[in-house]
């Protein structure tokens, strides 16, 4: 091994929306912030596990389009898929693909990158 993962960090327009975005659907806390530019959440105090910088220039990905492809994407495991659903729209995330049966569905969070509930 050469490393272990610290965390993953998204780019977006406004870190602090986004951080509370993914810590209320992950069940997370923040547990630092720079001015806004740059927040971490995590489950416990002092984890690292998820951090969000400000880029005034990020352009969000037109996933299913190639012509702004996803670079990454984050995958959460659901008990309930439908009421996992509702509380991600009510949270600002907006349906990407949303089949029947095919294991997840694809959203887009309020800053534009793609997610899936995997259930």
């Amino acid at each position: 091994m050469i490393g272990r993962l610290e965390k993953t960090v998204l780019d977006c327009p406004d870190p602090r929306a986004l951080a509370g975005f993914y810590a209320e659907v992950l069940g997370m806390r923040v547990n630092e912030d720079t001015d806004g530019a740059w927040v971490v959440i995590g489950r416990e105090p002092g984890m690292r596990e998820l951090a969000f910088q400000r880029d005034p220039d990020y352009v969000p990905p037109t996933w299913p389009d190639p012509a702004r492809p996803q670079h990454e994407h984050l995958d959460i495991r659901v008990d309930d898929v439908d009421v996992a659903q509702e509380a991600v729209l009510r949270l600002g995330a907006r349906l990407l693909q949303g089949e029947q049966g095919t294991g997840f569905r694809v959203f887009a969070d309020p800053a534009g990158h793609p997610f899936c509930l995997v259930y």
